[in-house]
């Protein structure tokens, strides 16, 4: 079985909480994850949650301290995928579905019963251990109350490790009773809960991919301006997973009748539009070793990768990994 690995995105959480501790990472942990890294392994993120923990003379609740500043770009890309959902339902599945390129150890399951929504996490591939257990629950918490701009209470939360000394951390925290030594990591929440809507509350990590977008663009051969401004227009749509026609003539107030028309007399059609700029901004993101296909798919408003494997064969003839190992220059981290 491959080892197992957290994102190194997601591992800055812990730099930036010595930050906040007046402590220099560099003195108590190695030198920061490199910009081209995607994936920490996993005995070394636990080795580095050990030697914080020490340095604080094992005081409980430390992942949980960890997780109060976390945001969508500690996720990466699939956290800003799930900020551009319209509410936590939504949010929640495209979590479950794409989270093992964060962090990969035992998945999580979604499932609906009785008491609420539960998400669990079983020990197939072994226990990672109490600390990062704990930091990866109440990220996963703490996101989620952040997208939604508002504290919420959890009805119930388990964990398959040891009851620490003082369980008062922990139960502050979620806002329920906490259960240790259990059969599985769960946590349960309300229903009420799903249909929150959320908030786009990362305007840096939007700035970065809207940077990134237009420089891709940027490479590929002249159009006509009228071409260009729905070829630039589309790229946050494509993000937000609303490709349709009736959504791009929205945001250029006309109607849908006028943009076909529109298009027609540049020669295009709105399907092939849309193609080309997804294209052009998925042959871009391949070059990049530190975007996994997954991600891609995402950024290219695919809920599964299956799908953009699909459309990106039928605009290039090869499958993403095929046209990566052809035209990626430098090595993929994977």
């Amino acid at each position: 079985m491959a080892e197992s690995r957290v994102a190194a995105s997601y591992v800055l959480l812990l730099y930036e909480y010595l930050e906040r501790q007046g402590l220099d990472p560099a003195r108590v942990l190695d030198a920061r994850p490199e910009p081209e890294q995607h994936f920490v392994p996993m005995p070394q993120w636990q080795d580095w949650l050990r030697r914080v923990d020490v340095l604080e003379k094992k005081r409980p609740g430390l992942g949980l301290r960890i997780a109060e500043c976390v945001s969508a770009r500690h996720f990466g890309v699939v956290g800003y995928a799930a900020l551009a959902c319209g509410h936590l339902l939504e949010a929640l599945q495209r979590l479950e579905r794409y989270h093992a390129s964060v962090y990969d150890a035992n998945l999580a399951t979604v499932s609906m019963d009785p008491n609420g929504v539960s998400v669990e996490w079983g020990v197939d591939r072994g226990r990672p251990g109490a600390l990062v257990d704990e930091t990866a629950i109440a990220s996963l918490v703490q996101l989620a109350r952040d997208m939604t701009g508002r504290y919420w209470p959890l009805k119930a939360v388990s964990f398959v490790n040891s009851r620490p000394q003082d369980v008062q951390p922990y139960e502050d925290f979620f806002g329920c009773e906490v259960r240790f030594d259990a059969d599985l990591t769960s946590l349960v929440f309300g229903y009420e809960y799903l249909a929150l809507p959320l908030r786009k509350s990362d305007p840096a990590l939007l700035a970065l991919l809207d940077k990134q977008a237009e420089a891709l663009l940027d490479e590929v051969s002249r159009v006509p301006a009228a071409v260009d401004a729905w070829r630039r227009t589309l790229v946050p749509l494509i993000r937000e997973g609303r490709t349709s026609l009736a959504a791009l003539a929205e945001v250029h107030h006309t109607s849908v009748r006028s943009l076909q028309r529109r298009l027609a007399e540049q020669g295009t059609t709105f399907q092939r539009l849309l193609d080309d700029t997804r294209r052009h901004l998925a042959e871009g993101h391949l070059k990049d070793a530190h975007l996994d296909v997954a991600e891609i798919a995402l950024l290219m408003g695919y809920s599964e990768q299956s799908a953009f494997t699909r459309a990106f064969r039928s605009w290039t003839g090869a499958t993403p990994a095929q046209w990566r190992r052809l035209h990626q220059k430098v090595p993929s981290c994977r």
